[in-house]
């Protein structure tokens, strides 16, 4: 499921801990963006239509949980930037980050390790 950067906010804080009330996804949100609760509630009816989140009633209150998961919403989004960007190719993003930014040895020690075990596999 693809989703709004905005509404992928909303996601990170159920993703992070859930069930959440509104009012403490509107208090952990707005640690990270200068949203008001209006604007974050707007956003959490938006995520219920859309059925990436759903709502019970608990002691008296909503509780918001993800219905869709974390890993899947990743999937989508680097499958959909490697489409748009790089016609699907992993080879030609992975030059482009080597080339635009400064690897850490840690991070080139661990892409040869993948394309190793990438190797042992075929």
């Amino acid at each position: 499921m693809r989703l709004p950067a905005a509404e992928s906010q909303i996601m990170e804080a159920l993703w992070t801990r859930s069930p959440l009330s509104a009012d403490e996804i509107v208090a952990d949100v707005s640690t990270r963006q200068p949203w008001g609760e209006a604007t974050i509630k707007t956003l959490i009816n938006r995520l219920l239509k859309r059925k990436a989140i759903k709502s019970e009633r608990e002691g008296g209150r909503h509780q918001y949980r993800p219905l869709v998961a974390r890993a899947d919403y990743v999937q989508a989004e680097s499958q959909g930037l490697l489409d748009r960007l790089f016609d699907g190719q992993l080879a030609p993003m992975i030059a482009h980050f080597a080339e635009h930014r400064a690897l850490k040895p840690e991070e080139v020690a661990r892409l040869k390790r993948l394309i190793e075990e990438l190797g042992d596999d075929g």
